[in-house]
Formats: structure tokens, sequence, C-alpha cells
């Protein structure tokens, strides 16, 4: 085989142990491999935003006529590199116009006509006996007290690490990691009836033993998520099941009160930096930094620009989904859930992909479409709001930390029968851009501002959620150490229903989560069989009409005729 691309490198890159990390390698996903011919930089400009993009997409090779988002780039992607670029080129570059100049040339051109925006760091605070929580921390410290929801912000997961593990040094990384990171050392309680952050010095941590078979380890599964007392950090604990020499079960519980998704992937890249013997460098700031940032002036006025463009898009009374379900919902809502998962095969995922690639979109608004047509499709309804959760680290300052900074989205959908898919594909991506560009407003102020009445029954704003994540948010080996899957027992749900899609390399899996008080299993999974039927028509007919897909083979001018049948007979 003759190679059709090279890639020449100073020296390869190695592992802490000395082999080739495969994953470091740079690959030839731009130039040649994309059928076109490699263009290199011609400006100071252009060869900054190629060090930025690498920053961003990894060591890939990056002409200036390559696409962002050909390169792997999306929505999360994007967000990041807005922050890199104010950072590092002092201009404010709107999110929308990576995807309208998604180039090196496009791009540097686009930035050149930007006033010069000087970016401010996120300052240092004093030391204090105390500091503020941030709006996300607020709220989840409020929620944490509901009946019912005690376990329900509980972050777990449970891996098997197949290989050898030195407890001591394993052990070691994780308080060398809580005493970098002072939210890992952070209570929470209320001061003169305000809650506040309390940071701890120092500490007791230990790990949480166990040698038995893999056939005994059930009864230590079941009670190992337990609630959290938020006045007694740590809001961590970490369990390590023996079952062989070489073979554990590593079990994680952490309060969503000090992390997120973004930080569990933080987490475990510095847990193993540490376990392999290697420095950090300091971090300059810490999560009181950014909770107190939140709320400085110059922070209250941006915010306050965004909040017109949230009280414009819910103006009026919002529209409540209303799906089928199989039981009444409760007067109270209930937390108790379960999962139903599915797959979306390569071929789907590709003809997805396409679609995306076509229309200037990302698979996510393709999907958030998809999803919200089955929603549509259920309910008869045109006008709904869907929550949809983004990283909230905007700032350059806040990528090293862990923490909790998402923030959630209300996005509007207006699915109309007589739209086509493609021109609904187009709305969605217009709505999500400008939701994108405002997505710093928090939902706890909206929800204030909105002046929501209060139903115990339901979440504010919304009941259904859709989240994408990605690959680099899956973890696959930890060091020489391979990570396996581990079954386990999903018993929560915060919202009536929230569809999950995973990305990988080989198509993507989807997961529904939901609440058990609504529905049975077999509901849900008609739900992810319905979204599959929507995706093979809109795979076949991009500009088919949104009232001509159907749900299992029957179109709604089909199923009109069989409810008039069942009426007359």
């Amino acid at each position: 085989m003759i190679p059709s691309y090279f890639v020449e490198l100073e020296r390869l890159p190695l592992t802490p142990n000395g082999k080739i990390d495969r994953k470091a390698l740079p690959t030839p996903e731009g130039g040649a491999s994309a059928g076109h011919e490699y263009v290199a930089p011609r400006t100071e400009l252009e060869a900054k935003l190629v060090d930025i993009w690498q920053d961003v997409l990894g060591p890939v090779t990056i002409g200036v006529t390559d696409n962002f988002f050909d390169l792997g780039g999306h929505s999360l992607r994007a967000t990041t590199l807005v922050s890199k670029v104010h950072k590092e080129l002092s201009v404010d570059l709107p999110l929308r116009d990576v995807f309208r100049h998604s180039t090196i040339e496009a791009m540097a051109e686009a930035i050149s006509q930007l006033e010069r925006q000087e970016h401010l760091s996120i300052p240092i605070l004093e030391k204090r006996d105390y500091y503020p929580l941030s709006s996300v921390q607020k709220r989840l410290y409020i929620q944490q007290q509901m009946e019912g929801a005690e376990l329900s912000y509980n972050m777990s997961g449970m891996t098997v690490l197949v290989g050898r593990l030195e407890r001591n040094q394993f052990e070691a990384a994780l308080k060398g990691l809580i005493a970098r990171h002072e939210i890992l050392r952070t209570g929470f309680e209320m001061v003169d009836g305000v809650p506040v952050q309390r940071i701890y010095p120092d500490l007791k941590f230990a790990v949480e033993y166990t040698k038995v078979t893999e056939s005994e380890t059930k009864s230590i599964v079941d009670g190992f998520v337990r609630v959290f007392d938020l006045e007694r950090p740590p809001l961590l604990r970490v369990g390590l099941v023996e079952w062989e020499a070489e073979r554990h079960l590593l079990m994680l519980d952490i309060h969503h009160i000090v992390t997120d998704g973004m930080s569990m992937g933080i987490f475990v890249e510095e847990l193993l930096r540490l376990y392999n013997g290697e420095t950090l460098e300091p971090l300059r700031i810490q999560y009181k930094e950014f909770a107190a940032w939140q709320q400085s002036e110059p922070v209250k006025e941006r915010l306050k620009r965004q909040e017109a463009y949230w009280l414009d898009v819910l103006e009026g009374e919002l529209p409540t989904l209303e799906l089928p379900t199989d039981f009444v919902r409760p007067a109270a809502r209930s937390f108790e859930g379960d999962v139903a998962p599915f797959s979306i095969d390569k071929q789907m995922t590709d003809s997805l992909q396409r679609i995306a690639d076509e229309n200037g979109a990302t698979l996510y608004m393709v999907l958030s479409a998809v999803y919200s047509i089955l929603l549509s499709k259920y309910s008869g309804q045109e006008d709904f709001i869907v929550g949809t959760p983004v990283s909230g680290r905007t700032h350059a300052d806040l990528e090293p930390l862990i923490g909790m900074f998402v923030n959630t989205l209300a996005i509007r959908h207006y699915p109309s029968g007589e739209k086509t898919f493609l021109a609904y594909l187009n709305e969605v991506k217009e709505t999500m851009l400008g939701a994108y560009d405002h997505q710093d407003y928090p939902f706890e102020e909206l929800v204030k501002k909105l002046q929501v009445p209060r139903d115990q029954s339901r979440n504010p704003v919304f009941d259904v959620v859709f989240a994408l994540e990605t690959k680099e948010d899956n973890v696959q080996n930890f060091g020489d150490i391979k990570i396996e899957s581990y079954p386990e027992t999903h018993t929560v749900s915060q919202f009536d229903l929230t569809l999950v899609i995973s990305l990988l390399d080989e198509g993507m899996n989807g997961q529904f989560e939901y609440a058990t008080k609504l529905f049975t299993r077999n509901l849900i999974d008609n739900f992810a069989h319905n979204l599959l039927v929507i995706i093979t028509q809109i795979c076949e007919q991009p500009s088919v009409l949104l009232k001509d897909i159907s749900l299992n083979g029957q179109s709604e001018q089909e199923q009109d005729v069989l409810e008039v049948i069942d009426i007359i007979f």
C-alpha cells in the first residue's frame, strides 16, 4: 500500500511509559485527504488562527481553505474557539460567525473588520471565610432540599479497570487532585439566610477499598451512591473493588454542585497525569473567582443585553408540552427514573451528517430538529420548548477548572406541518445560533424574569431536554490500564424525558432517560423506534413536508383517515 498523505513530525509523541501515543498523532484530515490542495497560512493573522484552531481541534493539519466543521468542529468546540480568539486576538467574534466564516481565510477576513476589544482576565479574589454561590449553584442548593431530590444531583459512574493498578499511587493522585481544585474542598451552608460556599484548606479523604469476587459485588454497588451532606466536603466519594490483582471496579460519586460533564473529563485527565507522576501547571483562578465574577458589574451589564433576547423569544404565555403518558401526573414532581438505550447505525449517522454539512448546520442541530418533530408528532403541538445544556465556559480562563458551569438554554420550536424538513432545519439552526450568541444568561435568572407560575408537578419552562455527548467525553483508557463498561442501574430522572445522543467512531448510541411515574418502558421504546422511523424518512427525502413524515408507516393524513373510520364504526 502507498500512503496517500504524509505528515512530517519532529519527533513521535510518547506516553509516560515510553510507548507511541497514537491518540496524539496528527491526523491528515485537512488538505489532500479532504480532496483539495493544502494551502498554508499567508499572513500573521492566518497563522495565529491556525494555532488557535489546532488548540481546539487537536493536532490536525490545517490549511486556510479547510472547513472548521469538516475537521471535527461542533457547537461546543465553536464556543471554545470564540473564547480563545477573544483571549489571543482581542476581538469579540460572534459564535454565528464561526458558521458564516468557517475557513481560516474567511475568518481572518471577518476578524480584520472587527474592533479590538481587550480581553479581561477574571480577577483573583482576596481570601475570605466564605464566598458567593454561582447562579446555577444557588438553584442546585435549593432543589437539593426538595423531597425526593436528595440523590437526583449525584453524578455517579462505574468502570472496570483492567491492568496493573498501584493503589497507593492512585490514592495519592486523588488527594493531589483534591488539593489542586478548591471546589473539591468546598462545602455549602447558610449565613444570614444566604447560601454561601466555604473552602477548607485541608480535609480527610480516603478511597473506599473492598476485595470481593465479581459475583459478590452487587450489594457494594447498591450501597455506594448515598446522599451527600452539602456542609461536609468533599462532596466526592471514590470506591475501588478488587476482583483480581489486575481487575478492579472503580466507583465514583460526586455532587453536581461541584462538577459537570466537562469537569469530569478534566478530572480523569489530571488524575491520570498525577498518577503517572507529572507536575501540573498551577491554576491561576479557582471556581470561587468565577462565581464572584459572574455577579460583577461588567458581566451584569452584558447579561442585561442578553436578557432582552430571551424575553423576546419567550414572550407571551409559555406553551406546555403535553406528551401522552401511561400514568396520571403526580401532584408533586417525582425524580424516579430509568433509561431506555437504542442505537443509530453508521449509515444513518453519515446521512444525517451529510444533511448537516450541505446546509451549513451541525449534527446537533439536525438531531435537535428530528427530536422536536418526534415530540410534535406525539403531542400534536407546533409550539413548545426543549431544554438544551451548554458548557457555560465562554471565558477562556474557565477552561482548566473543575466546577459546575453548565447553563441550560430554552429552545423554542415551531415544527408546523407545512414546512419542509430543510426549511425547518434552517429555522432550528438560526434559533440555536441566536441562543448560542446569548448563552451566558443564567437560566435561573430567566425563570425569575418570566415569572413562571409555580407548579410542583413540573419543571419551570420545559420538561423535556436534548443533549449530545461528543467523542472526547468518552474516556477509553487510563494510561496502560484498559477501561471497560460496567452495567449500572439508573433510577433518577430530573425531567419528564431527556434524549441523550453519544457520538461513536461508528454511528451513535442514544438513550431516553424518563420519569417512571409518567411513562412505561413500552411507550419509551415506541419513542425510540419512531425516532429512527423519522430519521429514515428524512435521510431518504430531506425536502419532505413535516406533515408527511409518518410514525409507524402512517402519515398524518393516513392517521386522520383511520381516526374517522374509528368514529364511523
